[in-house]
């Protein structure tokens, strides 16, 4: 009894050093999504105008979002102790089996099962399953009190997989895969290169910022002035970033999502089987092999979360900004963000209820 008090006691104190953006981020983001539809359907022209603002087939906007979102949470990011992570083997390679193979695996399987008659829903899935979490899942980890610092180095690790072989998995489970399990992939057109460009513009630029944003702050000014005044001074830019990309997207998409409720529940149907499947999977493998409920929430989050940021990216500087696999990577966040939030409640309940290595 007192154990569980003493639970309760730091889930409230996790949440309380939560700014308000930070508390109410499902709240905000529904909001983002509200304003997005109202505009895109309430102000003639507006997806033209949109469309207007656009270098090679991206959106000038978009890119401004993506940009805001990914570059504070890589510049957070305590580079110099990833080779601690090591230390702890069972957690480092349980993330890399769920995230680089279970994950796009599961992913695929889905996306064919509830999609083979739409090609364009499919890929969007796909590409979606390929780009792992980097950014929002920090917020997830501290709402369900993970360990912060293995959050922070699984999303390096997972940026930098990311950097090296998004490309590579995207030719193999679009094309290769396909192939060799006899499915048709005649209808699905994409261009390796314009993957890798996509993924070394909106993941390797912020990356190559946030290292060196933390490098050379850290030698300016030192390390405790890095972590508790300039990192938390632009932690914000990231939520603002998402809300201003969910605004400009749901504008975009508005018309699709609103007149064909039928796709949008399509894709949703797998997203939701799959953030499921991956997070109780995780959390149960992770408690098995006898990690604390820090560190397994941490892997759980870390691998049922996706980086739809850079899905979205991808899908539209591969197919456009209006096409069927950027609608894919909208319609995410959008069930993304309340099934996490519940997973958040469940993973709570469960370091009240099971019995853990250490309680943190």
């Amino acid at each position: 009894m007192n154990t569980n008090r003493q639970t309760l006691k730091s889930e409230q104190q996790v949440i309380a050093k939560l700014s308000t953006l930070d508390r109410f981020l499902p709240l905000w983001i529904v909001l983002a999504m509200a304003l997005g539809l109202l505009l895109g359907r309430g102000i003639p022209g507006l997806q033209s105008a949109l469309d207007s603002f656009t270098i090679d087939n991206t959106s000038i906007l978009i890119a401004i979002g993506l940009f805001a979102m990914m570059y504070p949470v890589l510049a957070r990011v305590k580079y110099e102790e990833i080779g601690h992570l090591a230390g702890d083997r069972k957690l480092l390679w349980l993330s890399l089996v769920l995230n680089w193979l279970v994950g796009p695996l599961l992913m695929f399987a889905l996306a064919w099962i509830f999609l083979a008659d739409y090609p364009e829903f499919r890929t969007g899935l796909i590409v979606i399953g390929l780009a792992r979490c980097i950014a929002m899942v920090l917020i997830w980890n501290d709402l369900a009190c993970g360990d912060r610092e293995a959050g922070a180095l699984l999303v390096a690790i997972n940026s930098i997989f990311q950097i090296l072989a998004y490309a590579i998995l995207g030719t193999f489970y679009l094309a290769i895969l396909p192939g060799w399990l006899g499915l048709d992939t005649e209808d699905v057109a994409f261009s390796t290169w314009g993957i890798t460009k996509a993924v070394l513009i909106f993941l390797g630029i912020p990356l190559a910022l946030g290292f060196f944003t933390r490098q050379i702050g850290v030698a300016k000014k030192g390390r405790e002035w890095y972590d508790t005044k300039f990192a938390p001074k632009i932690a914000p830019i990231a939520l603002w970033g998402l809300l201003f990309t969910i605004v400009v997207l749901f504008a975009l998409q508005g018309e699709a999502i609103t007149s064909d409720p039928i796709s949008v529940f399509l894709i949703a149907l797998p997203l939701m089987i799959y953030f499921a499947i991956m997070w109780f999977t995780a959390m149960g493998a992770a408690h098995a092999i006898g990690l604390s409920y820090a560190r397994s929430t941490t892997v759980a989050f870390t691998s049922a979360g996706n980086n739809f940021e850079l899905a979205i990216a991808v899908s539209i500087g591969v197919w456009g900004v209006t096409s069927g696999q950027a609608l894919a990577g909208v319609i995410g966040p959008l069930i993304e963000v309340p099934a996490l939030v519940a997973l958040v409640y469940v993973s709570l309940w469960l370091r009240r209820k099971w019995t853990w290595k250490e309680q943190l």
